[in-house]
């Protein structure tokens, strides 16, 4: 599409090994006896299926530590198993979907003094065991496999039928073996150990196919262009982008189709008005974020720089701004500066004519956990928008709900339109995005 659109240099650019493809292609699982009923559940990404149909008698296990292994050695062969746990569901006095308050938006933006970076803090010895207790329970997918267990239930984050779905097992080539695993929906796994615990015999049955694929594990990131004009900054970059890969337990629609639909549909528009940039406009679409941002840390490990040792390649110079959209369907209110204050003026000037659409806000914060921070990391400004949340943290991030019913189609439109306008800007302005200091050492963070 964005060839037809008449952009240039468009590519499925290599970054590296990712790792083992995955897939669901069929997933049915049931409460048999005392009586049927249907379980919501998503499988584990790169767990296993139940290599055929599966039927066996549902067994709770309290573990908390290795050595409450060794008396479930030898018991649970052919068995769905589940975890003893004390979680409680209770309704929601709030709305699924809301927007910012112009009193959270002015919360937002104002200045809080605080240094740029700071030096990894140490984790508290009570946080640390919690993490301990729960990289434990997660690595229990092998023990699992071994002792033979035909199935293995876990709770999903979620309410109403809501299951977050996340990874049973690692993506690498060389992970070992784990049980078939479904995120079950709090409701119908609560009800399971209801049931197990005042004395009934419980039976589930199951068919779940998955695949593997390993005839390719690199990963991608698509890339394309609109070239610059002006002979003096035709070698300089504008970037934006929005990263393609999803969860698995729906069609990924809010995050981050709907990002990926926007940066396109900046593009589109740049095109379709005939600009003519002076600085080069690229656009990449971003794979392995879920993963930790690892497509574009590779990017950028390849043509700006490595954030650990901080040796920066000529490459980094020549960006002036890199825009990212990855917090759902909501529409723009405004933008994070990344403590990059020398831009507030640049921006708040740009947002003015989009105060009567909802966007007005900078904000000096640092937001993260997207691609972003992977050229902000080696001191390229890099930056993402404030969107309002709509139904993003409670129904479709990483949810068997994040569907296109999901997406809010003027939100969009408006969003599209802002990151077009940013990216028309930064292309023409005289100079390029002022820069904020690059740490000194490594090991600092971005606070």
């Amino acid at each position: 599409q964005l060839r037809n659109w008449g952009l240039i240099n468009v590519k499925r650019e290599p970054w590296g090994k990712f790792g083992k493809g995955w897939e669901v292609q069929k997933n049915y699982a049931a409460i048999t006896i005392p009586y049927y009923h249907p379980i919501i559940s998503v499988p584990k990404a790169w767990t296993p299926g139940t290599n055929g149909p599966f039927k066996g008698e549902v067994m709770i296990l309290k573990i908390d530590s290795a050595a409450d292994l060794d008396k479930y050695k030898g018991k649970l062969q052919g068995k769905a198993i589940m975890l003893d746990v004390d979680n409680k569901l209770s309704p929601s006095f709030h709305a699924d979907a809301a927007r910012y308050t112009d009193t959270a938006l002015v919360l937002m933006s104002k200045v809080i003094a605080r240094p740029q970076f700071m030096k990894p803090m140490p984790m508290p010895m009570e946080l640390m065991a919690v993490f301990q207790k729960m990289f434990f329970k997660q690595s229990l997918g092998s023990f699992f496999k071994a002792e033979g267990a035909g199935l293995v239930l876990s709770i999903a984050h979620g309410t109403d039928g809501t299951v977050f779905t996340s990874n049973g097992a690692s993506y690498d080539d060389s992970a070992a073996l784990v049980a078939p695993e479904l995120e079950t929906s709090g409701e119908d796994y609560l009800r399971i150990l209801r049931l197990v615990k005042s004395g009934q015999k419980v039976e589930i049955e199951a068919d779940i196919k998955t695949q593997f694929f390993t005839d390719d594990m690199q990963g991608y990131n698509v890339v394309a262009e609109i070239p610059g004009k002006d002979k003096k900054l035709k070698e300089q970059l504008v970037m934006l982008g929005g990263h393609l890969d999803s969860w698995h337990g729906a069609t990924g629609a809010t995050d981050n189709a709907a990002g990926c639909a926007v940066v396109m549909e900046a593009v589109r528009i740049l095109k379709a008005i005939n600009f003519k940039p002076k600085r080069t406009i690229r656009i990449v679409l971003w794979s392995g974020e879920e993963q930790g941002m690892i497509g574009s840390r590779n990017y950028v490990r390849k043509h700006f720089g490595d954030a650990k040792t901080l040796v920066i390649k000529p490459g980094q110079a020549k960006v002036s701004a890199y825009y990212n959209l990855d917090n759902g369907t909501g529409k723009i209110r405004g933008i994070w500066l990344q403590k990059n204050n020398d831009a507030r003026p640049i921006f708040q000037a740009w947002l003015n004519p989009f105060k009567d659409l909802g966007a007005s806000t900078v904000a000096i914060e640092n937001t993260g956990a997207t691609d972003h921070i992977s050229l902000d990391a080696v001191g390229i400004p890099a930056f993402q928008f404030i969107q309002d949340p709509v139904d993003y943290g409670s129904r479709t991030h990483h949810t068997n709900q994040d569907t296109y019913d999901r997406l809010v189609e003027d939100d969009l439109k408006q969003a599209a339109t802002i990151m077009a306008s940013f990216v028309y800007h930064t292309a023409q302005r005289k100079e390029m995005i002022p820069r904020k200091e690059m740490p000194k050492e490594t090991g600092m963070v971005a606070y």
